[in-house]
């Protein structure tokens, strides 16, 4: 019952698009999938990270409110260098095989590292993660099984991203975007701007 609860608010928090998306759908949108992944288990093993924090029972984390500043901070920084990077991107056939983008770099560590910049600099993955374990995990529960609820969620995580950008690589529907990609992605950089401008006020 603990583990279906747990794993029930986990999912419908992943349904909710936030910065992750964009990045990913870009990323399908204009790279070959291997990228997509890469971004992918950046995003996942920043997730890990804070799993493992939640299954230590570092708590106090969340109580150190120098470090969560830092990290709203940091992390609005970043969206909203991402969200610049893409409204500053120039018009790009989805076919050109050149990329011109900072986003665009054509290597697997380059694009996990976005990914995992994306995961760890979202404070609110921290707050999560711990409230998660802190409301629905009984002081009772087993190391054993709350490594396997973190190891869980960490692989939906991923596999949940990778659909998504299969979804998004397909090649019907990146026709049918070919045209409006240049307008995705400024409407993407202003919305993950305004994430970054709004996260420290959150």
């Amino acid at each position: 019952m603990e583990f279906a609860l747990i794993a029930t608010a986990h999912f419908l928090a992943l349904l909710s698009p936030g910065p992750d998306f964009f990045l990913i759908m870009q990323a399908s949108i204009r790279l070959p999938i291997r990228y997509c992944i890469a971004i992918c288990a950046g995003i996942a093993f920043a997730n890990a990270v804070y799993l493992i924090c939640a299954v230590a029972g570092i708590e106090a984390i969340r109580q150190m409110q120098w470090l969560m500043s830092m990290l709203q901070y940091l992390g609005a920084l970043y969206l909203v260098f991402i969200g610049i990077m893409l409204i500053k991107a120039p018009r790009q056939q989805l076919h050109e095989k050149h990329p011109r983008n900072f986003l665009q770099t054509e290597s697997v560590l380059h694009q996990f590292v976005l990914g995992f910049l994306s995961g760890i600099l979202n404070p609110k993955n921290a707050i999560f993660y711990l409230s998660l374990f802190t409301v629905l995990v009984s002081e009772q529960t087993g190391l054993t099984s709350r490594c396997m609820y973190a190891l869980w969620m960490t692989s939906v995580v991923f596999f949940w991203d990778c659909t998504v950008a299969l979804v998004l690589a397909n090649t019907s529907i990146k026709k049918f975007m070919d045209r409006t990609i240049f307008y995705i992605e400024k409407v993407s950089g202003v919305m993950l701007a305004i994430f970054g401008i709004l996260l420290p006020f959150t």
